[in-house]
């Protein structure tokens, strides 16, 4: 670490409970479910209650560095050596909308060939991590997102038209927030967030996990001139629906991809609060520090088979991996139930079991 201050150990005693958890888990299955089977009825087809619309699947593999720091070789990195990855690109909307409604993008990543001790419910032997462009979550618990997923999950897959002039009005009023050094995940998430290339972005786990014996969030940063190339790239959404999808696929046949995955270990609970995903990580304070590489070779983006097997079969969660890199705090917790219910609905609706991959 290149930190001077030395990162805190993990004790169950870092999470603080709510006493409405369970309530509020009840009340988000209940929101998404409104979203779950409006558009399965509109569709057909049951899709994801959020980041439904995927724009790109991704192959790689993930090369964990040798001879890190102690502190750093914890859990899924504690021993070097290679993994398979599966990587969906996404828009958070619970409903497919066209490209013009610019919303904040996703990245999860499944990390194949993980051993060890898991979480509870875990199947499988693979590591998820979800993450999103952007360094903190919109709502500071679960409670707040839940009144937002309310009044979300009464437009899904209503008012399209109203979206995109709505979408377009934001990203004026996102651009001039930020000409002001004003960032607003609140306006980004509602559909102003700027229509970047996905693939130039940094992306965030946003809420913390447990690091083995430590604590930290989790950042996937471009490092490969293909890929930093394109960082800040507006892609042109006016025409084409699925422009975003249609961009990544045409990059990703000629583009080498590289990534670093990126550790930031808590050192200062006040600084760097468990329980408020609101408040960005200062890297004064605590530094990103590169763990393992994710490296994906020219491929074909959106084949049939890649949608097949990691759109339709796939199901990513944060409670999926390790006991060493337990979800932590209040939004982690609501997400176990509401990840669940969603996979389950899309499972039984589609007939479709979910499959955890093995190399």
């Amino acid at each position: 670490m290149s930190s001077a201050a030395s990162p805190i150990r993990y004790t169950p005693e870092i999470e603080t409970f709510h006493s409405d958890e369970k309530e509020t888990q009840a009340g988000l299955n209940e929101a998404f479910d409104t979203i779950l089977e409006r558009t399965a009825e509109d569709y057909g087809h049951a899709v994801r209650s959020v980041h439904a619309k995927a724009h790109g699947i991704i192959k790689g593999v993930m090369r964990v560095h040798e001879g890190l720091a102690a502190e750093l070789a914890q859990g899924l990195f504690e021993s070097a050596g290679e993994h398979p990855v599966y990587m969906r690109i996404s828009t958070n909307a619970g409903d497919i909308l066209p490209d013009a409604v610019s919303l904040p993008r996703g990245l999860a990543m499944k990390v194949v060939d993980v051993f060890g001790d898991r979480l509870p419910g875990a199947e499988g032997t693979t590591q998820d991590f979800v993450m999103v462009n952007g360094p903190v979550f919109q709502a500071k618990t679960a409670a707040q997102f839940l009144k937002s997923l309310k009044m979300l999950a009464k437009t899904t897959d209503r008012m399209e038209g109203t979206k995109v002039v709505m979408s377009s009005v934001l990203q004026t009023v996102n651009t001039a927030l930020e000409s002001v050094g004003v960032a607003s995940p609140a306006v980004q998430s509602l559909g102003g967030a700027p229509n970047v290339d996905p693939l130039g972005e940094t992306y965030f786990s946003v809420t913390p996990f447990r690091y083995g014996d430590y604590i930290a969030k989790f950042r996937l940063k471009p490092v490969s001139p293909d890929l930093t190339a394109l960082t800040g790239k507006i892609i042109d959404t006016s025409v084409r629906e699925d422009a975003i999808r249609e961009t990544v696929q045409a990059e990703m046949l000629t583009t080498r991809a590289v990534w670093e995955f990126q550790v930031q270990l808590c050192c200062d609970t006040e600084k760097q609060p468990i329980e408020d995903p609101t408040v960005e990580w200062s890297e004064d304070d605590a530094p990103f520090v590169t763990v393992a590489t994710v490296t994906a070779e020219p491929q074909d983006s959106w084949n049939d088979d890649k949608v097949r097997t990691v759109d339709e079969e796939m199901r990513f969660s944060v409670w999926t991996g390790l006991a060493a890199h337990q979800p932590l705090g209040n939004i982690n917790r609501a997400r176990r139930s509401a990840y669940q219910h969603s996979a389950d609905f899309r499972q039984a609706f589609n007939r479709c079991p979910m499959h955890e991959p093995q190399a």
